[in-house]
């Protein structure tokens, strides 16, 4: 039995953190769709079979994020602004208006769960990584948009602020959750990952704003995240 019905909306899939949400979701048996920019590293990334699942656009265009909601019960966004890139959409684009956008269109769409990825230290406006764009700054104001959209009847939210992001599988560390944008560490992709797609139906992931990092260096198996949550 899947522990979550329906399909997944993944915004930003071929990224480094949204890949590994695709493969989250591929190894609970989750329907999902991938909402890219480019089809073909999309094909390169997930193979030729993803071609159904697979709608081409960004969230800047109203047109193509209604497309990619169509339908689907849950969105997971992993988007952010590519802020050492002087040529992308500055994070004022991405992380406040965009984000916006695509939480007002699945709530329009009927949307039940929306998932957002943001960053530790959102709260710190005086943060070393606002010298680009202000960009936590800007996610903030993408949190806010959110936590008021995507709360009420029929539609709840979560959003999580991991720590410095590595390359690496999920479920070989304990984790520390936190609220209140007061903890620092690192922590691995794939564990960012997994944390998003069990908020899709943890009772305590809902509407909940989070931190997460390593416990410790010290490697120690998992068999799930949901002990942590049970902590919020």
């Amino acid at each position: 039995m899947k522990p979550y019905e329906g399909t997944v909306l993944v915004a930003g899939a071929t990224g480094r953190t949204g890949q590994w949400i695709v493969r989250r979701l591929q190894a609970h048996g989750i329907d999902f769709r991938l909402f890219v920019r480019s089809g073909s590293k999309a094909i390169e990334l997930f193979g030729p079979e993803c071609v159904d699942n697979l709608v081409i656009g960004s969230i800047e265009n109203p047109d193509e994020i209604e497309a990619a909601v169509k339908g689907c019960r849950a969105v997971i966004s992993a988007i952010g602004a590519y802020v050492t890139d002087p040529d992308a959409p500055p994070p004022s684009v991405i992380d406040r208006d965009g984000m916006k956008r695509l939480a007002a269109f699945a709530r329009k769409a009927g949307v039940e769960k929306f998932v957002q990825v943001t960053s530790l230290a959102v709260t710190r406006p005086d943060h070393p990584l606002n010298k680009y764009g202000n960009v936590l700054n800007m996610k903030l104001e993408g949190e806010n948009a959110i936590r008021s959209i995507c709360s009420g009847p029929g539609l709840s939210y979560t959003i999580l602020r991991p720590g410095g992001l590595q390359d690496g599988p999920p479920l070989r560390h304990e984790l520390l959750f936190g609220k209140g944008d007061t903890i620092t560490g690192t922590i691995d992709r794939g564990d960012v990952a997994e944390a998003a797609v069990v908020s899709l139906w943890h009772p305590r992931a809902v509407n909940q704003t989070f931190e997460l990092i390593r416990a410790s260096g010290n490697e120690v198996p998992q068999t799930s995240l949901e002990p942590f949550f049970e902590k919020l």
